[in-house]
């Protein structure tokens, strides 16, 4: 099981965002609704916590808080009490102390990028968190051109069909793929997911 915890940056000086975070992410968790084991919510102070099944869910959404730049994040990967409480803040399991774990190390200023991996197999996880930094450090340094294109290139989805849509050249659109390193994220996120299984204590190569 997946558990991740996001801490808000500078809450006092900036004002607590945590409900517009839960608005903003309602589309998203009604899209991931299958690996939903208990949704966001806020936990204490300005913190939002979830539970996930997913390792590819826990990914996306721990790149995606990185985007948004407020949060430092922590993934708990491991075992939970089951059955689960209702809320997230009512359950209990060695991935919420991890996920506890992880967001304290995350926004430290020891982490590179403030994304942090703590599992049932410490190894895996140290393997994790350098990878998710890894993408995350691409995720932060991805300009406002390359979102517009890595938005729309959605599975199926042709470059031709993104050019269009953009009113610009597929030369345009496939320079902005390359600097924007999206092909390279692409292959990088099943290994990063494996390595979260791992961490959670699954069987299997990474």
């Amino acid at each position: 099981m997946m558990v991740v915890t996001a801490d808000q940056h500078a809450s006092k000086r900036r004002g607590d965002m945590v409900e517009n975070l839960l608005a903003d992410l309602a589309s998203w968790q009604a899209s991931h609704r299958k690996d939903v084991a208990l949704p966001l919510e806020r936990t204490v102070g300005d913190e939002v916590q979830t539970v996930l099944t997913s390792a590819e869910t826990a990914l996306d959404l721990a790149l995606h808080l990185i985007r948004l730049g407020d949060w430092a994040v922590g993934v708990g990967a491991g075992a939970v009490h089951e059955p689960l409480a209702a809320t997230s803040r009512a359950s209990s399991g060695p991935a919420f102390v991890h996920a506890r774990t992880a967001v304290e190390r995350a926004r430290g200023r020891g982490e590179p990028v403030p994304v942090v991996v703590a599992g049932d197999d410490p190894e895996a996880a140290g393997d994790a968190s350098a990878l998710v930094q890894l993408l995350a450090a691409v995720v932060q340094r991805r300009s406002a051109a390359g979102w517009e294109v890595a938005d729309l290139l959605a599975p199926g989805v042709r470059q031709k069909d993104v050019a269009a849509t953009l009113g610009i050249s597929e030369q345009a659109v496939s320079q902005r793929v390359r600097s924007a390193l999206l092909e390279e994220e692409r292959r990088v996120r099943p290994l990063a997911a494996r390595l979260l299984r791992r961490a959670a204590g699954e069987k299997g190569e990474a």
